[in-house]
């Protein structure tokens, strides 16, 4: 009658082929660790910049408003500093530009991106608009 414990020497390599496999697993283990580490700068800086972009996009928006708004004004016969001091309040550090063409009064305004990509990019965005001239 056969033993249900297999021979020692059987028993041996079993053993030898569980230790491999627990050498595998805990390799494997390391270098799921050691990718995650290299993976987690790479996804850093793709969210920033993502979020960069969606900064700027929002600082585009308010200097349209800003230009539109100036164009306006500028059009009912405002004096310019009263037109500049309220496209500032609207986007800080906007700085404006008046041309007029013929009938139209436009204003452009244009303001650095501080922050964009934390810094490193020196970026000035502007928007610029136009409204009919003389409050009509």
């Amino acid at each position: 009658m056969r033993s249900p414990f297999p021979r020692s020497s059987a028993r041996r390599a079993g053993y030898r082929r569980a230790a491999t496999i627990e050498r595998s697993v805990s390799y494997e283990r390391g270098s799921v660790t050691a990718e995650f580490a290299l993976a987690m700068p790479a996804v850093a800086l793709v969210l920033v910049c993502c979020l960069s972009g969606v900064q700027l996009a929002g600082l585009q928006v308010r200097l349209q408003d800003a230009a539109a708004a100036s164009a306006r004004s500028l059009a009912r016969d405002e004096s310019s500093a009263a037109v500049a001091a309220t496209a500032s309040a609207l986007v800080s550090s906007a700085q404006l530009t008046t041309q007029h063409r013929d009938d139209l009064v436009c204003a452009t305004v244009s303001a650095p991106a501080r922050n964009a990509l934390l810094g490193l990019l020196p970026i000035t965005l502007s928007a610029s608009s136009c409204a009919l001239g003389g409050g009509k």
